[in-house]
């Protein structure tokens, strides 16, 4: 959960985002290259809790289980496991296979064998309050019994068990994210401080270089243990290189210039370079970009701070919770979609379960959709009748969703409603959001766990 979204919020869902990639490239060498303009700052697991680090750690690491394409748990360094009747006790057996990355970490540089003392290691530093992990919370629903058991504990090399207060079903979950990977604490002993820059894993790569701000590089680990349906061992890539460009259109030069071979996303500013308007490749790039869309589970919403007891919702008319629906009817997210993103995501009317679970139902579930009478009606119901009076209402952003909130304030400016659109930087924005300094911002909430579960913790 990311932390600085957790105070109480009224959501308004503004869309589902897809990704875009390029995966093929003539003359591919078996280097897959990209693209982090954001940065990375870390590459321990206990830290992972956004994108940019949760890519590389991914390809570094192992947890107990992991998703395949379909969200499904599989195993992973657990080659298998067995829940109580009660649902409360969760017995994982390891594979005997698995050995961390040679470093100069271990005996003669060589990794040794991973055991389930090492999973008890790994989760006791996500509860340490010294490495301040900001995936503490996954472990809320833990039933320590002593000091021997922190709710988890190593029986014996190969055999590891969890317990929980309550059955909780979304929990295995929880168990394939970033913070549940494994580390080894010969290489936190030895790179103490720095063990962020200096990774140790079991995964599919390992650290080669890393030179901050310019490249990371991650080459083949040749003792993986994985492998495919084949019997091939994995991974295929010989290695994966990152840059750090941080400018977009210098990002999307390279791309088109063959120096990287992957997109995430279409920037706004070439989206109607690349794509159409109903969100196909355009011709004009056939037979150069390879361009695949998948459900992404993330939801893009305006939130509202509304905890009473805080002046800056006293004063403001947001806390009337009619303001709020006459807002929330009063833009249509279906144009949006289509004229801002070229229909690459889905307009949320539908709730805010995104699609590409299994339980989202636009049959069951209607949300907000444009309704422009509903919102004269609410403002009027609000004592502000066409937007009389209504005093003019701020909302915040990031640099990258300015022209989503520039739509949304031209609709609303037909009711009569003023909106004030101010731009923040990255980490001041989340700083003013963890402490409850915005009363309305636009927000993003991409799955922790592949289980509408998690998209309502958001409303506690």
């Amino acid at each position: 959960m990311k932390s600085w979204l957790r105070l109480p919020v009224y959501i308004l869902i503004l869309s589902f985002l897809s990704s875009c990639n390029k995966l093929e490239k003539k003359d591919y060498s078996g280097v897959f290259r990209y693209n982090e303009s954001k940065g990375i700052n870390t590459l321990d697991p206990a830290l992972a809790r956004n994108q940019t680090i949760i890519w590389p750690v991914t390809q570094l690491y192992n947890g107990l289980v992991q998703m395949d394409e379909y969200l499904n748990i599989q195993p992973a360094i657990a080659k298998n496991w067995h829940i109580s009747e009660d649902g409360k006790t969760y017995t994982f057996i390891l594979r005997n296979d698995v050995y961390f990355h040679d470093n100069k970490a271990f005996k003669d540089g060589k990794g040794r064998l991973l055991t389930a003392f090492d999973v008890e290691y790994s989760f006791s530093r996500i509860l340490d309050p010294e490495i301040a992990s900001p995936g503490l919370w996954i472990f809320n629903r833990l039933d320590p019994t002593g000091k021997d058991n922190m709710g988890f504990k190593a029986l014996n090399d190969s055999i590891f068990q969890i317990y929980l207060k309550d059955a909780f079903p979304p929990f295995l979950g929880i168990l394939s994210m970033p913070y549940c990977y494994v580390v080894a604490k010969e290489a936190l002993a030895f790179y103490g401080e720095n063990y962020g820059q200096n990774p140790v894993g079991t995964g599919p790569f390992r650290l080669k270089i890393w030179k901050q701000d310019e490249k990371l590089v991650m080459i083949k680990n040749p003792n993986y243990f994985e492998k495919d349906s084949s019997g091939l061992s994995l991974p295929y890539l010989d290695a994966v290189s990152i840059r750090f460009i941080k400018d977009k259109q210098s990002e999307f030069l390279e791309f088109l210039s063959g120096n990287l071979d992957f997109l995430n996303s279409v920037h706004p500013s070439f989206k109607d370079e690349l794509l159409t308007r109903s969100g196909k490749l355009s011709p004009d790039y056939a037979g150069r970009l390879k361009m695949l869309t998948q459900p992404y589970l993330n939801t893009e919403y305006l939130g509202f701070l509304i905890d009473t007891s805080l002046q800056i919702v006293k004063e403001s008319p947001l806390a009337d919770i009619n303001i709020r629906k006459a807002i929330n009817y009063g833009f249509d997210r279906v144009k949006m979609m289509k004229y801002l993103r070229n229909n690459m995501g889905r307009p949320a009317i539908n709730g805010f379960i995104p699609y590409g679970l299994p339980d989202y139902n636009p049959q069951a579930v209607k949300g907000f959709s444009y309704q422009p009478d509903s919102t004269r009606y609410y403002l009027k119901k609000a004592g502000f009748p066409n937007g009389k009076d209504l005093p003019e209402i701020i909302l915040t952003t990031t640099s990258d969703y300015l022209d989503l909130c520039e739509f949304i304030q031209f609709e609303l400016a037909n009711f009569g409603i003023q909106i004030k659109i101010e731009v923040a930087t990255g980490g001041t924005f989340r700083n003013n959001v963890a402490n409850s300094n915005l009363m309305f911002f636009r927000a993003s909430w991409i799955a922790d766990y592949p289980d509408p579960e998690n998209y309502f913790s958001l409303f506690l």
